[in-house]
């Protein structure tokens, strides 16, 4: 019967018209396979075009590493910032390099493409590249706004708070640079500085490293009474140690530019100061920027008196040749205080000086007191109320201090610890408008606008709180308002801190004498002991631990530890005040036994 379908010019037997027919809707289904698999080769190959252009914008845009999955979140930023600078900006469709979806854009190739003039918001494209007004900028991306300068952000200086806030504001698409005097902190003559600031290259991280260090001096005399039975004494190897210390600095600078680098901020190795609201002089050479930031930090505080310019201060004291046999220590600060433990623990004989009745000023009294006599049970001869008049130096090249009281002292090392002030003297402050107080820090209101309005300023610069998570937070505060449509303030309540004594300090929240000061009568927890470790070691230090809670509330107040660990232990203690937690909760949470810190947990008597 299918035979009578054909032609009679073309009948065929019956078997063989089955047989043509076979082959003919064979060849039809392999003409429409041909045509499909083309269809399909084509989009593939579109695909693969989208890949190369989404993984070109990728290696451009170095913060967003996980475009396909985050092209959305993408979109609403660039349509908030683009509303704000009054713009006008077409959403691009959410594409993912991904087969599946294919059918649902039939052009994908075309529809990447309209995406990526989007994506140029963010620091550029294979496609288009920014210019830079400085030649050798690195990074250079397209602006964010229609202003008219060079720049959405320029930032003048490289350390914590310099670095977050303008690597933020480049991830909400604004055009950053970044300018930094100092080379770096892994040699004496980089300036004493570099990218990082004061934190990575003569502060926070090389200090931590040298109180690693210095510490080992007391492990080696403690290790006898568990049994290992070598001999603590023997040289110390400063110069490999101060070698494995700079390779780390240099380490860590590299770190942060290419972070910078990766989110799309111009770095600039060059001294910036400003010249007008809008105008910085880079070098010799002006541009300009709708916003600027002065994140330039602090500077070792010294003194004059007769002979004064034969003291060092910590920016010297990480390059030492040698550590000192003698070394005297002048200051009531951390850093006086943490310099005095790191000499002490590599041999020196340290004698602390300072001017006060009593050390650490704004601690709280107990622990003030409790580290003083731990200091002088290790050996240190700290003297308060005693400063240095005069320094001569003898023919053997030591230096002699005279103390106002009339005594003297030798010594191979004077430091000076003496505070830090703000780094802006021949800053272009004053020419450009901008308010100081009388120690030279900016003046700024809670957004850190200064009394120029695009003028802002964070960090040690405007001498709040002068700590390095501090200057973080309010670098990210103030990207976030600027340039997120996020606006926050920094809240510089129950701030954790520690000082890398021996033993340690960690403090949060209230001192005694603020507690009282605030609330009257507040309830008292504190325990003093010897921790579990020197049991055997005979060693008299003891650990001190300190609860401060609200009569009525039952809220705590404050939480305050000198002893080993105390750094990591008011980490945690800084998220309880945070939280709201109250006496009940520590009183009802299960110890960590035997460790120290569960005293917190077990201490039910008031003093």
């Amino acid at each position: 019967p299918q035979g009578n379908m054909l032609s009679s010019r073309c009948r065929l037997p019956h078997g063989r018209s089955n047989l043509g027919l076979v082959l003919g809707f064979m060849a039809i289904s392999s003409i429409r396979a041909a045509a499909v698999a083309s269809r399909i080769g084509m989009e593939e190959r579109q695909c693969e075009s989208v890949q190369d252009c989404l993984r070109s914008c990728t290696k451009r845009l170095g913060d967003i590493r996980q475009l396909h999955s985050k092209l959305t979140v993408q979109t609403r930023e660039l349509l908030s910032e683009r509303a704000r600078s009054q713009t006008a900006f077409a959403a691009p469709p959410s594409i993912h390099s991904s087969p599946s979806l294919a059918a649902k854009h039939p052009n994908m190739l075309s529809a990447a493409r309209s995406i990526i003039p989007s994506i140029h918001l963010r620091g550029g494209s294979a496609g288009r590249t920014a210019s830079s007004p400085l030649t050798g900028a690195k990074g250079a991306r397209m602006m964010s706004g229609e202003h008219g300068y060079d720049y959405d952000y320029f930032v003048i200086g490289g350390g914590s708070g310099g670095v977050r806030s303008s690597r933020i504001a480049a991830g909400h698409g604004a055009k950053v640079a970044l300018a930094e005097e100092a080379k770096g902190g892994s040699t004496p003559d980089g300036g004493f500085s570099g990218l990082g600031g004061t934190c990575v290259n003569v502060g926070c991280v090389p200090k931590k490293l040298m109180v690693y260090g210095a510490h080992f001096s007391h492990d080696l005399e403690d290790m006898r009474a568990y049994g290992w039975n070598m001999k603590p004494e023997g040289d110390v190897d400063w110069t490999s140690f101060m070698e494995k210390k700079n390779n780390e600095i240099a380490r860590l600078n590299g770190i942060y530019e290419r972070m910078l680098g990766n989110a799309g901020v111009e770095v600039i190795q060059a001294r910036a100061k400003l010249v007008d609201a809008h105008t910085v002089d880079v070098g010799g050479k002006k541009v300009t920027a709708d916003k600027i930031l002065v994140a330039v930090g602090g500077w070792p505080y010294t003194p004059e008196f007769p002979g004064s310019e034969h003291v060092i201060t910590s920016n010297e004291a990480f390059f030492l040749p040698t550590p000192p046999k003698r070394a005297i220590v002048v200051g009531g600060g951390y850093i006086a205080v943490e310099f005095a433990n790191i000499f002490h623990g590599y041999g020196s004989k340290v004698t602390q000086l300072y001017r006060g009745e009593k050390w650490l000023r704004g601690f709280d009294g107990d622990v003030r007191d409790h580290l003083t006599q731990e200091y002088k049970e290790q050996g240190i001869d700290v003297r308060f109320k005693a400063n240095i008049a005069k320094i001569e130096k003898n023919d053997d090249g030591s230096l002699k201090a005279t103390l106002e009281d009339g005594s003297t002292l030798d010594a191979d090392v004077v430091m000076y610890a003496t505070g830090r002030v703000p780094k802006t003297k021949d800053l272009g402050l004053e020419e450009a408008g901008v308010e100081t107080d009388g120690n030279g820090a900016i003046v700024v209101n809670e957004a850190f606008e200064t009394s120029v309005p695009s003028i802002f300023a964070v960090g040690d610069v405007i001498n709040r709180i002068q700590l390095t998570p501090v200057a973080l937070a309010e670098g990210h505060c103030l990207a976030d308002t600027l340039f997120g449509g996020k606006p926050r303030k920094t809240d510089y309540s129950d701030v954790p801190t520690a000082v890398f004594s021996n033993p340690p300090i960690g403090t949060v929240g209230l001192t005694e004498e603020e507690a009282r000061k605030e609330h009257g009568n507040v309830h008292i927890y504190r325990t003093s002991f010897r921790a579990m470790k020197h049991t055997l070691t005979g060693r008299q230090e003891k650990t001190l631990m300190k609860l401060i809670v609200h009569p009525e509330s039952d809220k705590v107040l404050g939480v305050h530890i000198v002893g080993h660990e105390a750094g990591e232990v008011i980490q945690l203690a800084g998220v309880c005040l945070k939280a709201g937690a109250t006496k009940e909760h520590f009183d009802s949470t299960i110890g960590v036994h035997p460790t120290s810190a569960e005293e917190f947990v077990t201490m039910r008597s008031r003093v």
